[in-house]
C-alpha cells in the first residue's frame, strides 16, 4: 500500500479534494459601525461596515472565491425583527451595493430574524414560547425581500416547520420561481454557535433554543428533517455543525440525491484559532484537514470562516 503514498504520487491518487469553488465566505455586515470590527472570539475575523461590504467581497474574489453568505446587524431590533424584511434593511442595501459592484459574486442570504428581534429567538414570542406558525410569514417575506434586492439563493435557518414551504410559495408568487433555496435542514442545538453570537450580536434574552433546533443525541431525526424540506421545495440541504456532525453528513448524502452543504461554525473556528495563538498546532494546516474530512464525509458546499486563509493555502 505504501508505493501510492510516495511524495510525486500521493496527489494522484488523493480521493478527496477541496476546492475554492466549494467553499462559502461569512460576511457580518454591520451598519451601526464606520471601519471593521475584529470580533474578539473570532480572531481574524471581522463585522464589516456597510460601506466596506463591496471591499470585502472583491478581495476575496481576488483569491478566487465566488460565494458568499450574508449576515446582517440592524441599527433597530424590535419584538418582531422588522429590520429583517424591510426593504431598506441592512441586507436589503448589502445586496444592492454587491449587485452593482460585484456582480460576479454569488450571494446566499441567511433568513432568520434573530439577529433582528430584541429578544434574540428566531420567532415570534408569546409568554416565553416560541411561536412557530406566526413566525412563517415574517420569515417569507425576508425571503421575499432578499431575492427583490439581488439575493442568489435564500437560505432560512430558524428551523421552523414549515419555513421552505412558505418561502417557495412566496417566492413563486412574486415572480422568483428561479431563486433556489437552500435550507438549514439539519441544524443541532449546539454549544458550537457561542461565538457567532457575538459576531452577529444574536444572543437570546432568556431561555434556550432546544425548542426549534435540533437535539444532539439525534440522528434519525435529522433525516426526516432534511427529508420533508425536500419535499417542501428545498434545493440544497444543510447540516450544521459540521465537525461534530460528520455522522450526520454522510448519512444525508447516502439517502439523498441533492446538492449538501454542510456548515463549519464558529466555535469549530475558534477552537483552532485559539490552539494556533498558543503554538499548539499549525492552524491552517489543521482547517485544511478539517475542511477535508467535511468533503470526504459527503458535503458539496462548506460554509467557513477558513476560507479565504484556505484560499491562499491551494495558491
Amino acid at each position: 500500500m505504501r508505493r501510492l503514498r510516495k511524495e510525486k504520487l500521493r496527489e494522484i491518487f488523493a480521493e478527496t479534494e477541496v476546492r475554492k469553488k466549494d467553499l462559502i465566505v461569512p460576511v457580518f455586515i454591520d451598519e451601526n459601525i464606520k471601519k471593521p470590527v475584529e470580533i474578539s472570539s473570532m480572531p481574524s475575523y471581522f463585522r464589516i461596515p456597510l460601506d466596506g461590504v463591496c471591499d470585502e467581497i472583491s478581495s476575496c474574489l481576488d483569491l478566487g472565491l465566488k460565494s458568499f453568505i450574508l449576515f446582517g446587524i440592524p441599527s433597530y431590533k424590535d419584538e418582531k425583527g422588522s429590520s429583517a424584511y424591510d426593504r431598506e434593511g441592512v441586507i436589503q442595501k448589502a445586496l444592492r451595493l454587491i449587485k452593482k459592484e460585484c456582480g460576479d459574486a454569488v450571494i446566499v442570504t441567511d433568513v432568520c430574524l434573530c439577529e433582528y428581534t430584541s429578544h434574540g429567538h428566531c420567532g415570534i414570542v408569546k409568554n416565553g414560547e416560541i411561536l412557530n406558525d406566526p413566525t412563517l410569514e415574517l420569515i417569507a417575506e425576508t425571503a421575499l425581500s432578499h431575492a427583490e434586492a439581488g439575493a442568489d439563493i435564500v437560505a432560512p435557518s430558524g428551523m421552523m416547520d414549515g419555513m421552505v414551504k412558505a418561502i417557495r410559495e412566496k417566492l413563486d408568487d412574486h415572480g422568483f420561481e428561479d431563486v433556489p433555496i437552500m435550507s438549514y435542514s439539519a441544524k443541532y442545538a449546539s454549544n458550537f454557535y457561542s461565538p457567532f453570537r457575538e459576531a452577529a450580536d444574536s444572543g437570546f434574552a432568556f431561555g434556550d433554543r432546544k425548542s426549534y433546533q435540533m437535539d444532539i443525541h439525534n440522528s434519525d431525526e435529522a433525516l426526516r428533517e432534511i427529508e420533508l424540506d425536500i419535499k417542501e421545495g428545498a434545493d440544497i440541504v444543510m447540516v450544521k455543525p459540521a465537525l461534530a456532525y460528520l455522522d450526520i453528513i454522510r448519512r444525508a448524502k447516502d439517502t439523498f440525491n441533492i446538492p449538501l452543504a454542510a456548515y463549519n461554525v464558529s466555535g469549530e473556528y475558534s477552537m483552532v484559532k485559539a490552539a494556533e495563538k498558543e503554538g499548539w498546532l499549525d492552524g491552517k494546516a489543521i482547517a485544511y484537514e478539517i475542511l477535508t474530512s467535511i468533503k470526504r464525509a459527503g458535503a458539496d458546499l462548506i460554509i467557513t470562516y477558513h476560507a479565504k486563509e484556505l484560499a491562499e493555502m491551494l495558491d
